[in-house]
């Protein structure tokens, strides 16, 4: 009877589970395509797509269309990876002779539709980049789709849909579509699109007076979005116009809107966390699918990112930032186990992406109401416009450093404000090194970085002028970064951050940057301007803070660079009732290169006084600065900060380094409200700078054994020692006396509470192991007593 039960429940769990995927089975036939070329760089982007794509229990099934030369194919090795169907290459285009890599998109989407049987057998096709993670189950249908109305991401830097190059390159520029990325569209469609899909491309790529930025968006103005543009002619040519969705798909690093559950990650663009950063870019010849046990750098756990973020939204990007990591590494290492690379030994980042906790929080995710809401022609005209209206253009944020310690505790401490102050968008340290400094930089890590040749020593004039790397940097930053971005928020290093800075508070607009008042910019009303510019009337006396639409930083900064050059190079006029220097050296000659340069142009800003504050200065109560600049020395009582006097210590590379602690805001006069507000400003700061240091020291791995080399004074003291009575640079890194302790080492270096504890451990452990024997061997003897006392007892019972 319990046979028949249990055969009985076999079989409705059976049809249960049988009903439940017929529920889930895709009514109309799905096929899911990527293009890719055969080497490192596309492997591990495959091996990531592949896994999303059986994790989500994407419909369908899956083509690699794989461009490979018969030279490239004889030593490739990831023929495995994917479900692939071989395209010849035209990364050298066999006519032009042009190398173009992109072109193999269109092309091998048009061979695979006439030369592939899996072609004939379809309804709806996807379309995907490698670089993409799938959350949820895309199907066409649901998404909106329709026969002759595909549906696609946006793409709004397609300027060229609305200028000369669509006038150029199709009859109907008023059906060009800035869309890309995700594609889904019927079997028929991509039929007609695909011939012109590839055409347009060639036209397009050909047609090299029309590469300029102004003309394409594309910033590296050499052509490489022409594959892009060849889409969006080619269907405007054969009348196919998009629904255009811009929630589907998301690049991390950017937080989606309230209530939208993107299903699609697209890594293309530098995203961070915090300190941590990935680039796909960095891993251009990376071997990690061959190479077991390597995965990519860990990344932030969720428990850390909401510590970071308290905004929900900016936290879900955060977290969105982390699972796309997160997943990628997971393939890696699903990977290597099934290729036979040896179990890795146990980490807590591994463990974590074995969790039930990390299996749930990557569960498939499905598309809302709102994720589903295409944009409408009023919508889609406001974000093409920039227009003031829209609620959240992209940020970025620069700042400009050299690799030097001086520059590397500065970062730390703005990263760590950056974090916290809810700041929409990306940063990037703009690194300016040269290369012999490059070579032992220990920095690398502190900040997502883009490296830039040093111009401290300038390559003409030989003139020692390291301020000039701000321009210099942000110049090459505009000429060699792939920027999504429509405002960029200029900072310094030295600077930290209380709350967001965004255009849309702050009322920054295309031809009307931001900035804050530089008053001693003297050299604005009189005779340096009239020499410099020509139009004197237009200098503002601004610096610090900027923020800036990127058009017009993208037709300043070359002015900026130059104008600084000028002004340098004017020692003539270095005296301080011309220029405002009190050391008449013309050091400030970028602040002048970056007013005068804006003056050329006549882009005047909107001055405002509310964004910055030095510490220590006369402060407005009723206003909530964003920003803390402590480039001047400032006190409370008898302390006091100059971050002149720490220009040559390593705060950072040294574990649990610090600044001199400021005053307990409890000893201070509360008498005059004024003051104690204008010192416990200054105390803030430094407090922060030095929690940054501590999250840092502690994210190294430093444990509290570890310190600085201290004198005995300074060890006897039990305080931080301030840089002015240490000019050797040593200092303690605790005011707590219970601290005191790790510094007490005997002569291996080792603490002496450390040892002792050990020495505790394993005496109590040796105890430990000789009772469990002792009472382990006594219950052995009692029971064999015992037994063979029952024994004989059985025996004198027997007759």
């Amino acid at each position: 009877m319990e046979k028949v039960l249990i055969l009985m429940l076999l079989v409705i769990l059976g049809h249960a589970n049988f009903t439940v995927e017929a529920a889930y089975k895709a009514p109309w036939r799905i096929h899911t395509l990527f293009s890719v070329e055969c080497g490192n760089y596309f492997d591990w982007q495959t091996v990531g797509l592949m896994h999303s794509f059986r994790k989500v229990k994407q419909p369908g099934h899956i083509t690699r269309l794989l461009s490979c030369t018969d030279e490239q194919k004889k030593s490739y090795r990831g023929m495995h990876l994917a479900p692939t169907f071989e395209v010849p290459s035209m990364s050298i285009h066999p006519v032009t002779g042009d190398r173009y890599p992109a072109i193999n998109k269109p092309a091998g989407v048009l061979y695979w539709l006439k030369h592939s049987i899996d072609a004939e057998n379809v309804d709806w096709v996807l379309i995907l980049d490698a670089d993409m993670i799938i959350r949820g189950p895309i199907r066409p249908w649901q998404i909106g789709a329709e026969k002759g109305r595909p549906v696609a991401a946006y793409y709004g830097y397609l300027i060229g849909c609305d200028n000369i190059l669509a006038q150029l390159h199709t009859k109907h520029p008023e059906l060009c579509d800035k869309v890309g990325g995700l594609l889904a569209m019927h079997i028929d469609d991509l039929r007609a699109l695909a011939p012109k899909w590839l055409s347009k491309t060639e036209e397009v790529r050909q047609d090299k007076a029309h590469w300029g930025v102004n003309i394409t968006g594309d910033i590296t103005e050499k052509g490489w979005i022409s594959e892009m543009y060849g889409y969006s002619f080619g269907a405007a040519e054969v009348g196919l116009r998009h629904k255009i969705n811009d929630n589907l798909m998301i690049y991390p690093g950017y937080a989606p809107r309230e209530g939208v559950e993107p299903v699609l990650l697209h890594y293309g663009l530098q995203f961070s966390v915090g300190n941590w950063s990935f680039s796909k870019a960095d891993h251009d010849e990376d071997d990690i699918v061959y190479n077991c046990g390597r995965l990519f750098p860990q990344p932030p756990y969720p428990r850390e990112v909401n510590v970071l973020e308290t905004d929900p939204n900016l936290r879900r990007g955060l977290l969105l930032s982390i699972e796309c990591i997160n997943i990628l590494n997971e393939a890696i290492l699903l990977h290597h186990a099934a290729n036979g690379c040896p179990k890795p030994p146990w980490s807590k980042y591994l463990n974590y992406l074995k969790s039930g906790t990390f299996a749930k929080l990557t569960r498939p995710k499905f598309a809302t109401p709102s994720t589903l809401e295409m944009m409408d022609g009023k919508l889609q005209e406001q974000v093409d416009d920039h227009d003031s209206a829209r609620p959240y253009p992209k940020i970025h944020t620069i700042f400009s450093t050299e690799c030097i310690p001086y520059f590397d505790w500065q970062t730390v401490g703005l990263m760590h404000s950056f974090s916290a102050s809810g700041q929409p968008g990306n940063i990037t340290r703009l690194l300016s090194c040269s290369d012999e400094n490059l070579k032992l930089y220990k920095g690398h890590n502190l900040a997502p970085t883009h490296y830039v040749p040093s111009m401290s020593q300038h390559p003409l004039t030989g003139d020692w002028y390291p301020a000039i790397n701000k321009p210099a940097a942000v110049l090459h930053w505009l000429n060699h970064a792939n920027i999504d971005a429509e405002f960029i928020v200029i900072l310094d290093a030295d600077m930290i951050m209380r709350g967001p800075i965004t255009p849309w508070e702050f009322k920054a607009a295309k031809g009307r940057p931001v900035s804050t008042p530089y008053d001693y910019l003297i050299g604005c009303d009189n005779e340096l301007a009239k020499l410099h510019t020509s139009h004197p009337e237009a200098c503002d006396k601004v610096g610090g803070v900027i923020i800036m639409h990127i058009d017009d930083l993208r037709k300043f900064a070359l002015l900026w660079l130059h104008k600084t050059e000028e002004v340098r190079a004017d020692r003539t006029h270095y005296a301080k009732n011309i220029t405002g220097d009190t050391y008449e050296s013309g050091w400030i000659s970028e602040m002048y290169g970056y007013s005068f340069g804006a003056a050329e142009l006549k882009l005047r800003h909107t001055i405002n006084k509310e964004i910055m504050i030095y510490p220590g200065y006369i402060f407005e109560p009723s206003i909530n600065y964003r920003v803390f600049h402590y480039g001047l020395q400032f006190s409370v009582g008898n302390w006091s900060f100059d971050k002149a006097e720490w220009r040559e210590t390593d705060l950072v590379n040294k574990c649990w380094a610090k600044f001199p602690e400021p005053p307990d805001p409890s000893t201070l006069d509360h008498d005059d409200e004024k003051s104690l507000k204008q010192n416990l400003l200054s105390i803030e700061c430094i407090k922060t700078l030095n929690e940054a240091l501590n999250l840092h020291h502690e994210r190294r791995g430093c444990n509290r054994g570890s310190s600085l080399s201290t004198s005995k004074e300074d060890t006897t003291e039990g305080s931080v020692i301030s840089k002015k009575n240490d000019i050797k640079g040593n200092y303690m890194l605790t005011n707590d006396p219970e601290d005191l302790e790790y510094f007490h080492n005997d002569k291996m270096g080792i603490p002496i509470s450390f040892r002792f504890w050990v020495l505790f451990l394993c005496v109590f452990s040796g105890i430990g192991f000789l009772v469990v024997i002792f009472w382990v061997h006594s219950g052995h003897k009692r029971r064999g007593m015992k037994m063979k006392h029952h024994r004989v007892r059985r025996r004198s019972l027997n007759p």
